[in-house]
């Protein structure tokens, strides 16, 4: 990753701890999900509903500016996945269980839409939930150009959490995966945050499940019916925007779009803008 990618993630860090307690003119309301887990989540504005639907590493505190954007023109459904925040857990972990969470939120706030980032796009397509459109933000599959899949991820990400380090799945997360220098991540380290990431560090084995083997999905890409944008950030890695366009062109109604922002994310206000154009008036 390039010093623009660092800086980047610096960035974010930065804004998650300025959020974990911003939370102002949200509901939060719970569902139970199939197998009755309790799903949380937070609703904002009015208008048709929108479900956001987070990546790896993150919980709803990471997207409350999107809600907050977004909530001029959508009823925002921001949830926390199974294992972050406020949500329950339920072992054994299966794939499904996700998907069924997504089905669970529908069905409970009528969503019409959905929009989902980076890992959270495969909790998305594999649920085959019946949203009227589909949104997808820098889908993270490995393409020309990507860097090299870390060594054993998924097998030592799961021996960290069997041994009871979260650190060290935190660790190999942010160093191998995501491609941070070693002294950024001792330095997130030492601030508040970082107990709250070894807390969902376990679900970032959940994230590896639902990633497969991270290769572009043409085949499961080819039966999604729904119309789909998919979205990536001028400012990111070309890799990363190449696995958007080929999302984009194995989804049978799918577009794409690039739009100006930092790495692997838009600024609120562009991403509002871009799905009112998309899914209202599109």
């Amino acid at each position: 990753m390039d010093h623009t990618g660092t800086w980047s993630f610096r960035a974010a860090i930065v804004r998650r701890i300025s959020r974990e307690s911003r939370r102002e003119g949200a509901v939060m309301n719970k569902v139970v999900s199939k197998d009755g887990t309790e799903i949380a989540y937070d609703t904002y504005g009015s208008g048709p509903g929108l479900v956001l639907i987070a990546g790896a590493f993150t919980d709803r505190s990471f997207y409350t500016p999107y809600a907050e954007a977004l909530a001029a023109t959508f009823t925002v459904v921001n949830y926390d996945r199974r294992g972050r925040g406020d949500s329950g857990d339920t072992t054994p972990y299966a794939v499904e269980r996700e998907w069924e969470d997504l089905d669970a939120l529908r069905t409970a706030t009528g969503a019409r839409f959905a929009c989902a980032f980076s890992s959270g796009v495969m909790v998305l397509l594999q649920a085959g939930v019946p949203f009227e459109k589909l949104a997808i933000m820098e889908p993270p599959f490995r393409v020309e150009g990507s860097p090299p899949a870390p060594e054993r991820y998924l097998e030592r990400l799961q021996e960290y959490v069997d041994t009871g380090n979260p650190g060290g799945a935190a660790e190999l997360f942010m160093v191998e995966a995501v491609g941070q220098p070693k002294e950024v991540v001792d330095q997130i380290r030492e601030t508040p945050m970082w107990a709250g990431l070894e807390a969902m560090a376990h679900t970032l084995v959940y994230d590896g499940l639902q990633m497969r083997d991270s290769a572009v999905p043409v085949p499961l890409l080819s039966s999604v019916e729904t119309p789909a944008l998919a979205l990536y950030s001028n400012a990111s890695p070309e890799w990363m925007q190449r696995a958007a366009r080929e999302a984009a062109a194995a989804l049978p109604h799918g577009t794409v779009e690039g739009h100006d922002g930092t790495f692997h994310t838009l600024p609120p206000e562009t991403l509002a803008a871009v799905l009112t154009g998309y899914f209202i008036t599109g």
